[in-house]
């Protein structure tokens, strides 16, 4: 059986391309550009938790890399570095190719350099930890929102709780519809051009990992606003068609979470402005809704304004 250097050295080192010092020492030794600030988040995928144990490496070693690289496009930051943490129930040399191949897929795409980690035995939990570069004072931040203020969203949220929802077999996707509801939860997409495009354009920015709603009640917080959601304004049509159900289609884009889209706000004034980024980057840009005084209500079709909660998974409570 290979130890675990050996392991370390066949399937997780690479060569770096902005770094000092990657993979094979105590640490990594790397230089932010000049002007730049560091932006670092960790997110841990646990089996059971957020995949099921026999979720295919390959896709596992991409979303693993991917939800973080999410959390720095959120923050308009270019990912450059990652270091991986990794409990394995047994050195399964196929499963681990398959793992590290999806993974350095999604460091190739984003141009990241791997610079360390660990390896320990125990149940399976993966665990990275990203660094990236923003110029200073340009860091798009949760708190930013103000009154008068549009609401956005990138992409189709909603796919990916579909998709869940149809490995569960709580529903049956329509056929034309079900590849990409199970691509958009195993393989997300990072919205990085998207982040860095938005720099001095949004107020304040997260992406969707817990639910619109949920992730929406952030930055109502942390700006000390509200929100008038637009019912009219979400798009809600691909997924109904998707699954037949309205009522499930509107939980799954407000409620479900796991599509890592950006959630974002920016005066109305740059409305025209931010409209211009769906061609360019080849990605439906939603605006729907308004950042209000207080509260957080739906706007729905009858014009008939009603409370919502901001509410979305909980790793410590009973889930959207």
């Amino acid at each position: 059986m290979p130890s675990e250097f050996a392991l370390i050295r066949r399937h997780f080192t690479r060569p770096a391309r902005h770094t000092d010092l990657a993979v094979g020492d105590d640490a990594a030794l790397i230089r932010p550009a000049a002007g730049m600030q560091l932006a670092v988040s960790t997110d841990m995928l646990v089996a059971g938790t957020h995949f099921f144990a026999d979720t295919d490496p390959a896709d596992l070693g991409w979303k693993t890399l991917a939800v973080n690289v999410s959390d720095l496009a959120a923050m308009g930051a270019v990912p450059r570095w990652v270091v991986l943490a990794a409990s394995l129930p047994a050195a399964d040399e196929a499963w681990i190719a398959a793992f590290a191949g999806g993974f350095f897929a999604c460091c190739e795409a984003f141009d990241i350099d791997t610079i360390g980690g660990d390896t320990t035995r125990g149940p399976l939990n993966l665990c990275p930890t990203i660094f990236g570069e923003v110029p200073v004072g340009q860091a798009i931040t949760r708190s930013g929102a103000r009154p008068g203020d549009d609401l956005w969203i990138s992409g189709q949220p909603g796919r990916a709780a579909l998709g869940l929802a149809h490995l569960r077999g709580d529903i049956r996707l329509a056929d034309a519809y079900r590849a990409d509801c199970l691509a958009a939860l195993h393989r997300p997409q990072p919205r990085v051009a998207l982040g860095l495009a938005l720099r001095g354009l949004a107020s304040a920015m997260l992406d969707v990992s817990d639910g619109l709603l949920g992730d929406l009640g952030h930055i109502l917080d942390m700006s000390r606003v509200g929100a008038v959601i637009d019912e009219t304004a979400l798009p809600l049509a691909p997924l109904t068609a998707a699954c037949g159900d309205p009522a499930r289609a509107f939980r799954a884009c407000t409620a479900g979470g796991d599509d890592y889209e950006l959630l974002f706000t920016a005066p109305a004034a740059r409305r025209d402005d931010i409209a211009a980024l769906a061609g360019p980057l080849a990605l439906p840009l939603h605006r729907i809704g308004s950042i209000d005084r207080d509260g957080l209500q739906l706007r729905d079709r009858a014009g008939q304004l009603r409370n919502l909660a901001a509410s979305g998974y909980d790793h410590f409570g009973n889930g959207a």
